[in-house]
């Protein structure tokens, strides 16, 4: 798609500026927003070998910036991390050396898009103060589970992991923030470490974007601060994931 290093079509232009909006957006609640660039990569017909590292490798990044900022804010809490990450960080890495077929990778990340759209629009609605202690070997099922898709798929698992933490209580929406952004960034740094060891791919295009993803991260973990509203942003984040996982599934 890149033609030139200072010339850009259109499209290619759209396609950075979508990559900032979802990284402001995701950011602004502790996730790296892999979801959202496989979402932009399906639509815009990237290279599927692309897809997997590129979304990690922005997701680093993303993760990053906005663990930093919620972190500073107080909100971090290793203990509730730490059981999670204790099997989600080896499972990532086993999965990201698998191989799978087009069309079960296509269904399982439209499923995983599905999901990222019931997350933007009905699971946060407020903070939820009364959390409830999490029990240690739940954290550690949860955590492998959503490691191994992590690796697998390309995403960093934070997109799940939220609703989890706030449907059962066991943490409030910023503490979910700041614990789901160095999840999303340990698993992301697992999965590109055993993707190395099968091919890790990224063209010039994809630098370009991991720049605009920095930006957007930075911009959106600093509204995500100061709770900024983006109700209109995150209907159209959610409809570009259902876009895209309507055209997973019909390929």
């Amino acid at each position: 798609m890149l033609r030139g290093v200072f010339y850009f079509t259109h499209m290619e232009i759209v396609f950075f500026l979508l990559i900032l909006i979802v990284a402001f957006l995701y950011s602004s609640v502790g996730h790296g927003g892999a979801s959202g660039y496989l979402a932009l990569m399906a639509l815009f017909s990237i290279d599927p070998s692309l897809m997997k590292s590129s979304a990690l490798m922005l997701n680093v990044f993303v993760s990053s910036v906005a663990f930093i900022s919620f972190y500073k804010g107080g909100h971090f809490k290793w203990k509730l991390l730490l059981p999670f990450v204790i099997t989600s960080i080896p499972m990532a890495y086993l999965g990201a050396g698998l191989k799978i077929v087009p069309s079960m990778y296509n269904g399982i990340l439209a499923v995983c898009l599905l999901l990222g759209i019931v997350r933007m629009l009905f699971m946060n609605r407020g903070e939820n103060e009364n959390s409830k202690p999490l029990p240690f070997w739940v954290g550690l099922a949860i955590g492998a589970v959503l490691g191994f898709m992590s690796g697998l798929i390309g995403i960093g698992g934070g997109i799940i992991l939220s609703p989890i933490l706030i449907i059962f209580r066991w943490a409030s929406m910023k503490e979910t923030a700041a614990v789901s952004a160095m999840f999303i960034l340990l698993n992301s740094v697992s999965g590109l470490v055993g993707l190395g060891l099968t091919g890790f791919v990224m063209n010039n295009e994809m630098v370009i974007a991991l720049f605009m993803a920095i930006a957007g991260g930075m911009a959106g973990s600093y509204a995500g601060s100061f709770k900024w509203q983006y109700v209109k942003l995150k209907y159209a984040l959610a409809l570009v994931l259902f876009v895209a996982s309507v055209k997973l599934l019909i390929i």
